[in-house]
Order: structure tokens, then sequence, then C-alpha cells
């Protein structure tokens, strides 16, 4: 109380000091009267819904909602931030619409011609089709605006404002950022210097590191040029000499029976539900793809081998989205490639198209308040958008309407919504939930699994799919093209597979030693790739369960499990299966050719890690999200 005197005072001096001295009466008045109550929120709706608006006051409006924005945005608190954003863009609405109402079209021209390239510059909100609202023969019948001309609407949004405005009016709150803004000042001085001397401390040693890397490459371009003629020549050589002696049906069988071991050193075993053989052809039959049966495939030694330096993609066009103020943590191509779906560390998604033939109606900013964790579209259209954040909440966001059309909730045990995925087929979805822990890095702090499967159309959970007690989390899920089998990783290194009809799991492998970020299935679906935290990448056999067809190590690339600016390791496939997106700790992303131990590309870089990645669902595009806050499309040279 002592501070609300002292703050009194100030306003008191300031007030005799610039001679408002009819202002500095009602002031002394209204003290009198309102001791002890603290703000009053009803006088500030009274100025906003009883005169500003039915008088047309539109820049006393604006004038008192960006003195409220400039106070929230200096508080260090985004959430009332972005809340407040949304309460304004509804606020600006309502003065059109009231316009409207009392046949004041020339006082809506008005507006949109004073404060029109404002609103066009803000990516709060989407204003383009209330350009047109003034010209409208009846905006209240038009299914655009309909909603925002009804007496629900108006009754929510003031009491959202009584709301907002009774959330950030109490004494404790506004002298708490008095003072912040004090140590702000102060602190933001001495980081500013500090920064400057470290910047110029860097620079000086990131150009000593750069000679030096040059310096290496250099060097091991010429061992390893070196070393490959060594080895053709001595190849050459071994092979001549043994056609001249010996022919491939005289092996002896001690030589035949090493070969043999050598083909499965490193393979992990294969743990199955079924037992036999049978498993193999169950999966098979599953997938639906006729290719059961199949024994030419490729064989893969089971060693995982390290990439080259790779060449930098050959690019196109390049497009790059700015409208996150976060590192982005997902971004994903809708069904039909048109629009883009990102999120960020602040708990925005965005909506967004990178085509300019295609329409931009449907670009939108969504706010969902805490850590967005996982992203998917609905396979059939571009309709749907579900986003699962870390506070238990699935939202599923109709593009069309632009609203939420439906808020669930996991169960309390489980809040953090690691991953969603739609099926191809059916009207559901699945979610991967985690409970938390405690552990020391990124994948010990996920703690226990729940796999939940949703009915789209209800907006009910179905089913809980069985994992057994106390499981490790689900990392990853995706579904094969039938939908009816669920491939999930866990952080124990483990594979479970689902048959969604039955609600069961199937089978499932120890396929890493280490937890495991993502997987996908192949191309054909005769394989399944699976990404590990050690940086290593295994593409499984799903005919010949536990072969390893192809492999990867791309650890130089991957973040350390225990760094606390950890951002999960994606991966992403081409439409043809042939190459393998990753995100990367470097500013640049790896992009590997399937089947192909030699070849592979680098992107062009970003500012920071490559934070998230996608490919397009038919053409040779790329997505990369980064930790500077942008999101990138490339599209590719044919």
């Amino acid at each position: 109380m002592e501070k609300m005197h002292y703050a009194e005072e100030l306003v008191r001096e300031f007030l005799v000091f610039r001679g408002f001295t009819n202002t500095l009466e009602a002031y002394e008045t209204e003290l009198r009267t309102d001791v002890g109550k603290g703000f009053q929120v009803d006088k500030i709706l009274d100025l906003i819904f009883s005169l500003y608006v039915p008088k047309f006051q539109i820049d006393k409006l604006v004038a008192l909602l960006g003195f409220f924005k400039h106070y929230l945005s200096s508080s260090f608190e985004t959430t009332l931030v972005s809340t407040f954003s949304k309460l304004e863009a509804s606020l600006l609405r309502f003065y059109v619409v009231h316009a409207l109402q009392s046949n004041r079209r020339d006082k809506v021209v008005e507006f949109f011609t004073v404060h029109g390239p404002d609103l066009l510059q803000s990516s709060q909100e989407d204003w383009t089709q209330w350009f047109a609202i003034p010209y409208v023969k009846n905006p209240q019948l038009d299914p655009e605006f309909r909603i925002f001309f009804s007496k629900e609407w108006y009754q929510a949004l003031h009491l959202s404002v009584r709301n907002f405005f009774s959330e950030i009016f109490n004494a404790t709150h506004i002298l708490h950022n008095i003072c912040l803004k004090e140590k702000k000042i102060s602190s933001e001085m001495n980081a500013t210097s500090l920064l400057k001397r470290d910047i110029t401390q860097l620079n000086i040693k990131l150009s000593e590191l750069q000679a030096l890397l040059n310096e290496k490459e250099t060097q091991l371009r010429q061992f390893k040029s070196m070393e490959g003629n060594i080895s053709s020549s001595s190849n050459l050589h071994e092979e001549s000499t043994h056609m001249s002696k010996d022919s491939p049906e005289t092996f002896p069988q001690e030589v035949q029976t090493e070969i043999g071991q050598d083909l499965v050193v490193g393979e992990p075993e294969f743990v199955s539900s079924k037992s036999g053989d049978n498993s193999a052809f169950l999966l098979n039959d599953y997938l639906g793809n006729g290719k059961a049966g199949n024994t030419t495939l490729k064989e893969n030694d089971g060693d995982v081998s390290r990439e080259e330096d790779f060449d930098e993609v050959n690019v196109e066009h390049q497009e790059t989205f700015l409208g996150h103020t976060s590192p982005i943590s997902r971004c994903r191509f809708s069904a039909s490639g048109n629009n883009i779906a990102s999120a960020s560390l602040d708990g925005t998604a965005r909506i967004w198209t990178y085509d300019a033939s295609t329409p931009a109606s449907r670009n939108a900013t969504i706010y969902c308040g805490t850590e967005i964790l996982s992203l998917d579209w609905e396979c059939k259209s571009d309709r749907l958008l579900l986003i699962g954040t870390s506070d238990a909440c699935i939202k599923a966001w109709n593009v069309d309407a632009k609203r939420v059309v439906c808020d669930l909730n996991t169960t309390e045990a489980f809040p953090s919504v690691l991953d969603i995925k739609c099926s191809p087929v059916e009207p559901i979805f699945v979610s991967a939930a985690a409970s938390g822990g405690s552990g020391s890095n990124y994948f010990d702090n996920l703690g226990f699994a729940s796999l939940t499967v949703w009915n789209m159309k209800t907006w009910k959970a179905m089913t809980v799919l069985p994992l057994g007690e106390d499981p490790p989390a689900i990392t990853s899920i995706c579904f094969n093209h039938n939908g009816k089998i669920l491939a999930a990783s866990a952080v124990d290194g483990m594979i479970h597979m689902f048959d969604m009809s039955a609600g069961l799991q199937i089978t499932g492998w120890p396929a890493h030693d280490s937890s495991i970020s993502s997987i996908l299935f192949g191309p054909d679906e005769t394989s399944i790739f699976s990404f590990g935290s050690d940086g290593k990448i295994f593409e499984w056999s799903l005919q010949n369960q536990g072969q390893i067809l192809w492999s990867r190590d791309c650890s130089r690339f991957c973040y350390p499990v225990n760094d606390s600016n950890y951002y999960r390791r994606d991966m992403a496939l081409d439409a043809n299966g042939r190459r393998l997106l990753v995100t990367s700790s470097s500013v640049r992303a790896p992009i590997y050719q399937v089947q192909d131990h030699l070849n592979g590309w680098r992107t062009l870089p970003h500012g920071a890690p490559i934070t998230a990645v996608d490919w397009h669902p038919t053409l040779p595009i790329f997505l990369t999200g980064s930790a500077d806050n942008s999101v990138r499309v490339t599209s590719l040279l044919s």
C-alpha cells in the first residue's frame, strides 16, 4: 500500500508540473471516492463501449489500445500480449460493425482509409476480407461477417474484455512492472555492452577456426584421394589373383561360414509377438502391397557408414517466411502441398502459402499459449490442422472457418502431446502423449507413454492402444498407406507395430541402442526408417524382419542429447522415397540419397541450426525451419 501511495504522489506532481489543474482536481476527487477500491474496470469498459465506439471516436480508441499494447509489451508477458492482440482486432471489428448498424458507412470507409495500411501490415489477424465490407449490401447476411453482427458475439467480446482487464488491472501487477522496467533498462545496457565485446571476440575466433577448417579439409581430401588410389590398385590385384586360382563354386566351407557371419554382424535381435517366420507374411498382408515372399532384397553389412562432404543442392527457387518470432519447432506441408503450417517455441502456429498463385485466404495465426510439440494435417484435404501442445491440449483448426472447432484434452497424467498422425483412410487420428519425468536429458524427462485413438467426427477418444505397464515414452508415430498399421518409436530404442482394426500390438523389435527420435514408412512400405538420438539412421526390412537395408551416421549434424538447446530431431522423405532430409545442429542440413552410400547434398544455409523439416507430397520441394525463426521453401532443379 505504501508503494501505491508513492505512485499516486508521482502522478500528482506530474499534473502540477504540467499545469493540468482541471485534471488534478478530477484526479483528487476520484481518489477520495474510490479509496481502497483499486482499479475500476467498468470505467475502461464505459470508455470503449459507451463513448468511443458509439461516438465514432476511433482515434481515441486506437490511442487507448496502443497504450495498453505498449504497457503489456514491456511487461515480459507474451501470453498477455498475444491475447490482447486478438482483443484489439475484435474491438476494431466491433467499431466497423457498429458503424454499419448505425448506417454510417462513411465512418467505415474513413476507418479503412486512415488505419488500413497498419491493419494490412499487422500479422495478428487477417483483415483482407474486411476491406470489402463497406460495399457489401447486407453484410449481416454474408457468411464471412454474419457472426460479428450477432448478439452472442457482442456479449462474448464484452465479457472477454472485462475478464482481460480484470486480470491485468491490479496494483501488485502494475507496481511489479514498474520495477521490472527499471531493471530492464539497466540490464539491457549491461547486456548490450557484454554482447558487443563477445561478438568481437567470437568474430576473431571464427576467422581462426575457419582458416584451420579449410586447411584440415584440404588435407583430408588429399588423404582420401591417396587412399582411394591405393585401395583400387590393391583390389584389382587381389581380384585377378583370385580368379586365376579359385572359382565361386570351390570356396572352402570355413570361408563360406565366415562370410555368412559377417553379413549379420551388428544386426539387433528381432522380437515379435508372433512365433515362427509367419510374422513377415502377416505384416505384408496388413501392408497390402502384394510383395510378400520377395527374397531379392539388397544385403547390408549392418555397419553405419559415415557421410562424405556433400555438394550444395541445385536450387531453382527459394522463399523465406519470416512471420515467426521464436525458433521453429515444427513445419508441415498440407495434403495438397499448397498450404504450410509452422509452429514456434512461443506457442504460435501459422498457416501460410508460398505460391503466389495460391489464394492466401486461409492464412492465419493460431495462439496456443504454450509450447507446440506436434502438427499434422488431415490427410484427405487441407481443411483441418491438428495441433498438440505441452499442456495436454489438442486443437483442431478449421482453415476455412479460421477458428478452433474442437479443443481436446489428454489425461492429466500425460500432458505432453509429442506427436499426432491422421489416418490416410479413416476419420481418426492417434496422439502420442508423455507423462513427463525428472531425468538428466530430454528423453529421460519424457516419462511414460500413452497412445490414444480419437474419432474426428465425434471428437472423442475411441481407445487407448496397449503398451504394457509403465511403457517408455513414444516419440514418433506414422501410418502405412491403407491405415491398417501404425508404427511407433520409443525412447528405449524399440519400434512397435499396431493392428489398428484390432487395436493390438502385432510385433516390435529393438532397433537402436539409444532413443528413437523419428520413424517413417518407406515409399513402397516394404521398409521403415528410424532416426536415433545417437544420429544413426536405419532402413529396416518389413519382409525379412530385423534386416537392415540401408544405414547412415549423421551424428556430426546432431545436438548432444543433454544439450540445453536441444531441438527434437526429425527427418522427411521425398515423394519418390529417394532422398532423406534430416534436421541439423549446423546451419545446413544433409540430404541423403537412400540406398546409395556415396551421393548426397546439403541445403543452403540458414542463420542458425535447422530444427524442423518436411517434403512436398508430390514435388521436389522441401521445408526447413530454423532456430533463426525463419522457414524456407526450397524448390530443387529436376
